[in-house]
């Protein structure tokens, strides 16, 4: 469908165009697949981007075309989709867009904007995390089993800590793991815990974890990066499509997925793509949900 047409959703009329355009060339999945997955994914993305600020990552031409990230919520959005400013590190502010319903997600799919990234807060309490996250990002030849046995790591040290937590792909390389917090915290208190905690990984499995940021000390090793706990940055949303070459999926999976993972070194076993996670849904529900209500009170941070 190349001319603009219409989508009700929820009783709103929402302009989309150019369904059959292909998005992704390796796989046919097209923009009219994107809009798709989005609707049928959204009861379980929609209350993780509840209040949250969002970045777009958006790609017009598909994931082999030019790409930009636009943070300052566009014109032309639907009344649904409110914005709430936020401070620039640099000062000044930047008026993102907050989605909650599903006239926002169809419009923003509209927009090409393929991936969600959102901040670990919500508006109003810009400065209060609901979480801690640690992004687990291989430097090759390390890859997601390498990660997932640094995951496994990261788990019982924080089950040493009496903290629940959960892993999610990234869609692309990687593994996510998040600890709910969902109490009065904030970023200037878990930014230092995360980053004692990569510390301590590193000092445990110094062969096969790095906590420094530098680009050079992360061959064959996995960087274990905390400071996505700050104010300033975001990661991308579970449920978000990645702009890979077949339309890939920031994933929840369980800790038994993860060892059955790592004991086979079969990677196959951490990708899911969207229509492998539409499945899983319908199977298992939200295996993120308790990181959007469970209360965990942040430890001081490991000597």
């Amino acid at each position: 469908m190349a001319n603009p047409s219409q989508l009700e959703v929820n009783g709103k009329k929402i302009n989309v165009s150019n369904l059959d355009k292909i998005f992704y060339p390796k796989t046919g999945f097209t923009k009219g697949n994107v809009i798709d997955y989005y609707i049928r994914v959204s009861p379980y993305l929609l209350p993780h981007l509840k209040d949250r600020p969002i970045t777009l990552k958006r790609y017009p031409n598909g994931v082999e075309g030019f790409f930009f990230y636009e943070k300052e919520c566009p014109s032309g959005r639907p009344d649904s989709v409110k914005t709430t400013r936020v401070p620039k590190s640099d000062g000044g502010e930047v008026n993102y867009c907050v989605m909650n319903d599903l006239s926002g997600l169809v419009w923003a799919a509209n927009l090409a904007d393929l991936e969600l990234h959102t901040f670990l807060h919500k508006a109003p309490a810009i400065d209060r995390p609901t979480a801690l996250a640690f992004d687990l990002d291989p430097g090759p030849p390390a890859d997601v089993i390498t990660c997932a046995t640094v995951a496994l790591q990261l788990k019982t040290v924080l089950d040493a800590l009496k903290l629940k937590c959960f892993a999610k792909t990234s869609g692309s390389k990687g593994l996510q793991i998040y600890v709910p917090l969902n109490s009065p915290v904030s970023y200037e208190k878990t930014k230092p815990v995360a980053h004692a905690l990569a510390e301590l990984l590193e000092k445990q499995s110094p062969d096969l974890v790095v906590s420094n940021m530098r680009k050079d000390l992360r061959r064959g090793k996995v960087f274990v990066d905390w400071s996505q706990n700050d104010p300033h940055k975001t990661t991308v949303n579970v449920y978000s499509l990645r702009a890979r070459e077949h339309p890939s999926v920031s994933t929840p999976v369980t800790w038994e997925e993860i060892e059955a993972a790592q004991q086979k070194k079969k990677a196959a076993l951490l990708y899911f793509e969207a229509d492998d996670v539409l499945s899983r849904v319908e199977k298992h529900g939200d295996l993120f949900a308790p990181v959007l209500r469970l209360k965990q009170k942040l430890p001081p941070p490991p000597s």
